[in-house]
């Protein structure tokens, strides 16, 4: 496991369209954000962690028609598939490095694109870690539309399709999280919940996507 994860991660620095895509995307919405709703300070700090929570989420949504489509095209994904190494072990690893390469710099970057957006000073603890516990999910929900979508044509448009449904109930959440803490209102529930919902897809979802993995290798 720990040789296919140190793989993903340099295939990931070295393919491109991870690591840099992402924080690249995610800084040109937070920028071009105050440019479309004006420079009042008060609309920014009020919208600021609805923003940072979309723009991760695209962010991570980017690279994941990658996450499975290379190791389609060269044949390494039959393999892993008949290899000792469960297919739930080997899509958990690619879902943790996706959140390593995509996720996790999303969360180091969103304090310091907070400052442009205005955002409250409470703020900036809440955004990070409702970002650090929810951006897991994304990239577990992600590799099981990556599971999905494997092998199709022009499959990007139908994954996006299929995971943004997927994606709202950690947006609202995370959201939630970061405003309510940007306010000073009690976190408690949101953060339960958002927590709730990445531990379960963590539990559930590497089975769920193996399972139809295996239907699309037949």
């Amino acid at each position: 496991m720990i040789a296919l994860l140190v793989r993903d991660l340099r295939l990931a620095f070295r393919a491109g369209g991870g690591f840099g895509l992402g924080l690249a995307f995610f800084l040109i919405v937070t920028v071009m954000v105050p440019f479309s709703v004006g420079p009042n300070s008060d609309t920014l700090s009020r919208i600021a962690p609805g923003i940072l929570w979309l723009g991760a989420l695209l962010a991570c949504l980017l690279s994941l028609d990658r996450l499975l489509a290379l190791d389609w095209e060269d044949g390494s994904l039959d393999l892993l598939a008949t290899a000792p190494l469960p297919l739930e072990g080997v899509l958990s690893v690619k879902a943790l490095a996706h959140w390593l390469t995509t996720g996790l710099p999303l969360v180091l970057a969103a304090p310091v694109l907070g400052v442009l957006l205005n955002l409250p000073a409470g703020g900036y603890l809440w955004i990070t870690l409702s970002l650090l516990i929810g951006t897991p999910a994304l990239s577990v929900v992600g590799t099981f539309g990556a599971a999905l979508t494997v092998g199709l044509k022009r499959g990007g448009l139908l994954l996006s399709l299929l995971v943004m449904p997927l994606y709202v109930p950690t947006l609202i959440f995370g959201a939630e999280v970061a405003r309510r803490g940007a306010s000073g209102m009690s976190v408690e529930t949101p953060l339960l919940m958002l927590a709730g919902i990445t531990l379960g897809t963590i539990a559930l979802l590497p089975f769920a996507s193996a399972a139809v993995l295996r239907v699309n290798l037949r």
